[in-house]
């Protein structure tokens, strides 16, 4: 598939998702942290899916990144990942909230300790 000058597919974005215009789950977020379990992939898959999934083999990405990488909107790739979540071939984590994030202070303390030890 070619792409137009200015990079977007010719493909709409709806067509990558069979139609379908809502995800099965609300939980995913755009810094959701989508994981692939590793497990085959079931014959039939579509390939936008399938494509997401060989993304995530052996890793994990935020569903942006993903985005990003597969050139689609993340509101598709959030359809995408929910079906695959939902098939178990995917596995999906919220973003970690702000208030549980380590205090930067003390990182950075941390570092300047151990710069200290290596000299």
């Amino acid at each position: 598939m070619t792409g137009r000058r200015n990079g977007r597919p010719l493909v709409p974005a709806y067509l990558s998702t069979g139609g379908v215009a809502r995800p099965s789950r609300n939980s995913l977020e755009r810094l959701s942290v989508l994981t692939g379990t590793g497990g085959p992939a079931p014959a039939g898959l579509p390939a936008a899916q399938h494509a997401l999934l060989n993304l995530l083999d052996g890793g994990s990405l935020t569903l942006m990144e993903c985005a990003a990488l597969l050139r689609l909107p993340v509101s598709a790739v959030r359809v995408l990942a929910a079906a695959l979540t939902d098939q178990g071939l995917v596995g999906a984590r919220p973003p970690v909230p702000v208030a549980a994030l380590p205090d930067r202070d003390l990182l950075e303390r941390v570092a300047d300790g151990l710069r200290a030890l290596k000299l």
